[in-house]
């Protein structure tokens, strides 16, 4: 077909395929335009039905007028061709530009109106799309929403008439492959008579995967879909978007219902369901607030080691934007991913959600460094604001306050006095202090034993050079705590975290980090009633603190409180969505409660985001054994235990490691290996006595003798 011509058109190339026909682009010779040129396929020109849906199709676009549906131009037949000439849409399908973790609410919201105010427009004239899905909707290039492809569409009296098995049957199983099955309505599976309520099924699927990047219902073969669209509830949409309006999560369930009575009765009710939760929720004269990722910053030195100093810059950059209330700021874990991917700056930008990214580079040069900074604009990918800074290196303290200012300034933020201040504000004027602080607290995420004793090191250098620098206090608090957990069960150690968080909270009791670190040494010492008040008083002075609510969540867990732990954990997924432990961990305390339905939802959520980590760091040993606990769960057997052995092969005698698998065998049924695990672990100096004992993967192990003997040995370690 392509360099053909039909009539005085002129066929450009092939678009795709719609519901009953083949899609090109044409030039209008005529008119000199290019049109969209629907023909019906060869093989279907002979099929009596074939024509007949056909020209339904045409009729249908013919009688709807509507900027959000495309525009219909001819009907007309060369020789025995026929064919339909509407308008060409330049722009991206919806799919397509969904975000992994779904839309931001206001941007949802503009899309799903439109999309809705589309599907009425169709409703009110008695027409049933009966095929909506991504699809089938197209984002133009100024932005605009426009509904695809009415090929399957009937009018509702056809729909719900008196031949409902001639009617239903059109949807053939060639044309329910599993891209549109996952869209399907209950009543066209079982092929019963539709109405405008199957339409407002398959908005609902749609708007839930436009919310959280993925379908409510379980993937898989054409026969998985169709069952779990039948059988199964969908995935919680609450427990993977913590952050959205309780009456938008209403408002889309009530699309999913599998009784169509239970659902909105057409696109109109459920656009004026929509509607109200702008009203509710305030976003109907919400000004969008200003959104930002900063990358680490790429190391340019000679010598190539100073990666700890680049990250640490962008971490202070993080730290100080995240107190500005009117900007929306991804978190550290996040922005971290592309630290080693070298992935298109906008396209970082589009998976983030953030309308601008924030990158640079440092080069250290004995006594001077060279910091340089780029805001981008994702949307053109041109420059907001970018500045060089050639100082000493005593001044880093200085540039990282103007480049948090600056991107204020670039992004017209109104900052108050409070908040210029915090940007101002620094935790510590040595420069050697800084340095050391920072290679601690990389050394320390890793969260493996050989990373805390240097990052207790490291810590403990930067208070020889400050001895009033009371985050590294913190640091040090911290590392003795999970030393005591992982490593060495010893009184001195608790000691020491206790000594050391108690003198950071001397030295800033404003700073709710010490107050963190407080509560994790009295939860370690098992002093709960303490931690507790600790915890929330980290939690009043900074909201946003993701080790808060992910510490305090650890210690209802540990101290046999599985409601308050899976409050807690969404919490911290609420304030860190980019994070995979805590909707895992939420998983399981889901899973104690009996609440399964729940802890699917947060292991597939948790396992979305192990897979990106994965992707960019195949390393990442706690994303390697969280995943595999997921999969386990989740019935994936054969990678729950090939990512248990890869993360047990990467570090055999790590203590978490060990314990950790020992849970994905318990719940993959090998209760020998998960025994000889936990050993191993205890052996390695795990005291996580709250754990093992509330913890409900271990439960098929629980009759073993080898587990109770090893209760005794913790009861004899730590009481």
């Amino acid at each position: 077909m392509i360099g053909s011509r039909i009539s005085h058109y002129a066929i450009l190339r092939s678009i795709g395929s719609g519901g009953m026909g083949d899609v090109y682009l044409a030039r209008d010779t005529d008119l000199d335009r290019e049109v969209a040129l629907k023909l019906i396929s060869p093989k279907l020109a002979s099929d009596k039905h074939a024509l007949e849906r056909f020209q339904r199709e045409a009729k249908v676009l013919a009688s709807l007028n509507h900027p959000n549906i495309v525009t219909i131009y001819t009907v007309e037949r060369s020789g025995t061709q026929q064919f339909i000439t509407m308008e060409f849409v330049r722009g991206t399908q919806l799919g397509a530009l969904i975000p992994e973790q779904g839309f931001p609410c206001e941007r949802f919201l503009e899309i799903a109106l439109a999309l809705t105010d589309a599907v009425s427009a169709a409703h009110d004239k008695g027409i049933v799309h009966r095929d909506l899905n991504p699809a089938n909707v197209m984002i133009t290039e100024t932005g605009t929403v426009k509904v695809l492809d009415f090929g399957l569409a009937i009018p509702r009296e056809k729909a719900s008439g008196a031949d409902p098995e001639k009617e239903t049957a059109e949807l053939t199983p060639e044309e329910l492959v599993v891209g549109t099955a996952h869209y399907a309505s209950p009543e066209q599976i079982r092929g019963t008579p539709v109405d405008a309520r199957s339409d407002v099924f398959s908005l609902g699927v749609v708007l839930f995967e436009m919310l959280t990047g993925e379908r409510p219902f379980r993937s898989g073969s054409l026969a998985d879909v169709v069952s779990s669209i039948l059988v199964d509830d969908p995935l919680l949409l609450t427990t993977m978007r913590p952050d959205l309006p309780r009456h938008l999560a209403r408002v889309i369930d009530e699309c999913l219902e599998k009784d169509p009575e239970l659902r909105h009765g057409n696109g109109t009710q459920l656009r004026e369901g929509l509607e109200r939760v702008k009203v509710v929720t305030g976003l109907d004269h919400h000004e969008r607030h200003p959104s930002i990722a900063v990358l680490p910053f790429a190391d340019m030195s000679s010598d190539q080691d100073h990666a700890y100093f680049c990250e640490g810059i962008a971490e202070e950059i993080i730290n100080a934007l995240s107190h500005i209330n009117n900007m929306q700021i991804a978190s550290r874990t996040s922005s971290f991913l592309y630290r080693h991917n070298p992935t298109d700056i906008r396209e970082i930008g589009r998976k983030l959600n953030v309308s601008s990214v924030l990158e640079g580079s440092v080069r250290k040069s004995g006594e001077t460094v060279r910091v340089t900074a780029q805001l981008i604009n994702v949307a053109d990918g041109y420059h907001l604001w970018s500045a060089t800074y050639d100082r000493r290196i005593e001044d880093i303290f200085a540039i990282q306050d103007e480049i948090s200012q600056s991107i204020a300034q670039a992004l017209q933020v109104t900052l108050s006095s409070g908040e210029e201040y915090r940007l101002r504000a620094s935790h510590t004027s040595n420069v050697e202090a800084y340095d050391y602080y920072l290679r601690g607290r990389k050394a320390f995420f890793e969260q493996r034993r050989k990373g805390i004793d240097l990052g207790l090191q490291m810590f403990s250098l930067a208070i020889k050079h400050d001895p009033d620098y009371a985050l590294a206090h913190t640091g040090i608090s911290n590392c003795h705590s999970y030393l005591h957990m992982i490593g060495e069960p010893s009184e001195e150690h608790l000691r020491f975290a206790d000594a050391a968080s108690q003198k950071a909270l001397q030295l800033n009791p404003e700073l709710a980090e010490a107050h963190v670190s407080r509560g994790l040494a009295l939860s370690t010492a098992r002093r709960h009633a303490e931690a507790e008040l600790a915890f929330e008083t980290a939690i009043r002075l900074d909201p946003k603190l993701f080790d808060a609510y992910y510490f305090y969540a650890r210690d209802a867990a540990a101290r046999g409180d599985p409601e308050r732990a899976c409050a807690l954990f969404e919490r911290a997924s609420e304030v860190c969505p980019e994070d995979f432990q805590a909707p895992l961990l939420a998983a399981q305390a889901h899973s104690v409660l009996g609440r399964e339905a729940a802890a699917t939802a947060a292991r597939r959520q948790g396992l979305h985001v192990v897979e990106q980590v994965l992707e960019m760091n195949p390393g990442d040993i706690r994303a390697l054994y969280l995943g595999a606990n997921a999969l386990a769960a989740l019935g994936e057997r054969e990678k729950a235990s090939e990512w248990a052995s890869l993360a047990i092969s990467m570090d055999p005698d790590e203590s978490m490691v060990l314990y950790n698998v020992a849970c994905i065998y318990a719940k993959l049924g090998d209760v020998e290996e998960s025994m000889s695990c936990l050993e191993r672990a205890v052996g390695a100096g795990l005291t996580l006595k709250g754990w093992i004992v509330n913890d409900s993967d271990l439960e098929p192990i629980r009759g073993l003798r080898r587990y109770a003997s090893l209760i005794k040995k913790l009861d004899e370690l730590v009481g």
